[in-house]
């Protein structure tokens, strides 16, 4: 089992924690043959497994990822018994083959035994690459009004909001707002694998 370094993450959620960070560090080495800026990046132990799912579509690596998180919720932060349901962000690309979030979040549903909701939140409107976006309220600006409740399966119930990555908590904030408000959720947890090094 790999080392984890647990932060907590603090929003409109009722608790929330990313499991490590995504880098350790970046060292920029210069620009490639195509122009393409080149950098030697150090990532934490989860990083390298999520990087590997995400980057090189390494399917071997879900069950690590999903053991370590199903450790973590019952041992760590014990609250399996709290939670009725998981719903995973919806990813961004929509023309990923394999979509990490939907299949860790899968993975995490069998091992732990709660619900899982794939078509509760669903995203309605197409967004630019957040990355590329760093001021915090530009950021909930675009993230505006983009999420919707498909149904009303989450009504009264309290449930795990589930994503990769946190960099700013935007996303999550928006999304938690429509669980509760649209949703009419009754507690909101987030939890993420990794987060980056500085909040953008």
């Amino acid at each position: 089992m790999i080392t984890i370094n647990p932060k907590k993450l603090f929003g409109s959620w009722f608790e929330g924690y990313a499991l490590d960070l995504h880098t350790l560090s970046s060292e920029f080495l210069g620009y490639d043959a195509y122009g393409h800026a080149d950098f030697a990046t150090k990532r934490s132990e989860l990083g390298e497994l999520l990087y590997k799912l995400k980057n090189k579509s390494d399917k071997s690596v879900i069950n690590d990822i999903v053991d370590i998180v199903v450790n973590f919720i019952k041992l760590e932060w014990k609250i399996s018994g709290n939670i009725e349901g998981i719903v995973p962000i919806p990813p961004s690309k929509t023309v990923r083959v394999l979509q990490p979030v939907i299949e860790l979040a899968k993975g995490i549903s069998s091992a732990i035994g709660i619900e899982l909701y794939l078509d509760c939140l669903i995203k309605v409107k197409e967004t630019p690459e957040l990355k590329n976006i760093y001021n915090f309220h530009e950021r909930m600006e675009v993230l505006k009004d983009i999420y919707d409740v498909n149904d009303n399966a989450l009504l009264g119930k309290k449930i795990l909001l589930f994503d990769d990555l946190y960099r700013s908590g935007a996303t999550l904030n928006s999304a938690t707002n429509v669980l509760y408000k649209k949703g009419k959720v009754d507690r909101a947890y987030v939890l993420t694998l990794t987060k980056t090094r500085s909040l953008i």
